[in-house]
């Protein structure tokens, strides 16, 4: 297996490579921590790029790395030595030295990890689990927990809080950065066969799929789909408000990475709504400049020394 630093390396590549607002808010985080948040965003990300069904790899051959993923899951926890012998993929080779590392010194729970493949199943055609749309929102969170409400709650052991009630927050976090990235991909996850934005909410305004296809074909935005989506970005920024006092939870030192990856995914909203709401021919995405000029100030408060405690 490769060698834990070089895994972590590797880790932290994968999350500069595919997220890079989420790598920028990693920088104001202490280096232990940092490397963590890399090796689970660089496990999840791998999984997720296992799965995705594309021309060189079918829906059987998808749901089959979930089951071997599982497997290296189910043994790996007993010890990281106890997965040499399973075959995954080269790239989950790669993570799962960090990754298990940082399940193993935080202390995450394991379930967290299976519930997130779960909800893997539930995008790849031809599993019991498989789900191409989703018709209330209440049926999507179902989804969303396995798929981000536990990415933030896993984060928690690495991030630390100062006491108890942080899990409703976090939890909420996780599902506003899940409702940004539904709201910003809307075209790419058409291409794919997906609609996660919730039938229900979007038939409220005259919106259904066969209009997103035929808007994504002509590459143009139907007013119905403004209206509709900017519904959903006024309800993703309410969950986005329930986050928010959990911020103030979390060890002091993490507070500035988190308000800058607070800051910076809530922004793509105003990405969406400056783009005149085209998110079926663009993928909106916050001006280099403009994280810069949200993350410098979080960095210069890591610099300020603080009377009292020492952290």
């Amino acid at each position: 297996m490769t060698a834990l630093a070089d895994s972590y390396r590797y880790c932290s590549a994968v999350t500069a490579e595919h997220g890079r607002t989420y790598h920028l808010a990693t920088r104001l985080l202490p280096e232990r921590r940092r490397a963590a948040v890399h090796a689970l965003y660089g496990f999840a990300r791998t999984v997720d790029d296992l799965v995705d069904v594309d021309p060189g790899r079918t829906a059987g051959e998808c749901a089959a790395q979930l089951d071997r993923i599982e497997t290296v899951l189910q043994f790996g926890f007993t010890g990281p030595n106890a997965v040499d012998d399973i075959a995954c993929s080269p790239q989950m080779r790669q993570v799962l030295p960090a990754f298990l590392d940082t399940v193993a010194g935080f202390a995450i729970p394991h379930d967290y990890f299976f519930a997130f493949l779960n909800s893997m199943r539930m995008d790849v055609p031809g599993t019991a689990e498989h789900r191409a749309e989703y018709g209330t929102l209440t049926e999507l969170r179902t989804y969303m927990y396995g798929s981000a409400v536990v990415i933030g709650l896993q984060m928690l052991p690495v991030l630390g809080t100062t006491g108890p009630g942080a899990e409703p927050h976090a939890a909420a976090l996780g599902e506003a950065f899940q409702l940004t990235n539904f709201l910003r991909d809307v075209g790419e996850d058409l291409d794919r066969g997906r609609v996660y934005l919730p039938a229900e909410e979007l038939a409220a305004f005259g919106v259904d799929t066969e209009l997103l296809v035929h808007s994504r074909r002509r590459g143009a935005t139907d007013p119905r789909i403004v209206r509709a989506l900017a519904h959903l970005i006024a309800v993703t920024r309410s969950v986005y408000r329930d986050a928010e006092p959990g911020i103030a939870m979390l060890d002091r030192r993490v507070q500035p990475g988190i308000r800058t990856a607070f800051v910076l995914y809530s922004r793509i909203l105003d990405e969406i709504e400056r783009s005149g709401y085209r998110v079926l021919d663009r993928r909106a995405t916050v001006p280099r400049r403009n994280r810069w000029a949200t993350a410098l100030p979080q960095f210069a408060r890591l610099a300020v020394p603080t009377r009292g405690r020492v952290w």
